[in-house]
């Protein structure tokens, strides 16, 4: 088991920053990627950026390329999502999560997942 804890989230002003981080507890080393997904009101969970912790490479959706950076910690066990240049349209709930096997953007992919933490950017 893997446990996941984000913390980071709150309001921010467009073109402000935040920084998520996603402590791992439990059998860390089981993970093959962590990754951030986000969820809007009354939209699907939508994959906002990975990191593969065999090749060290990174992913990211189109919408976040530019602005946001993922990062991780290996000493703490701790995943990063440095957000910048903050839109009103990434306002949503972000979820760390973490697979044992697959490296991708589909959440069902993901094995364990965190409780998530609201991110609201006004305009």
């Amino acid at each position: 088991q893997v446990q996941l804890v984000e913390a980071g989230g709150g309001l921010a002003q467009a073109g402000g920053s935040l920084r998520l981080s996603c402590a791992a507890s439990g059998r860390t080393f089981s993970s093959s990627a962590m990754g951030w997904f986000r969820q809007a009101p009354g939209k699907e969970r939508d994959f906002v950026a990975s990191f593969n912790w065999s090749y060290g490479n990174t992913l990211y959706a189109d919408s976040v390329k530019g602005r946001f950076t993922i990062s991780r910690d290996n000493a703490k066990n701790t995943l990063y999502l440095q957000m910048n240049s903050l839109k009103p349209e990434d306002t949503a709930v972000y979820y760390c999560a973490a697979s044992t096997s697959y490296i991708g953007t589909r959440a069902r992919g993901y094995d364990y997942w965190g409780q998530g933490t609201q991110v609201t950017v006004s305009s």
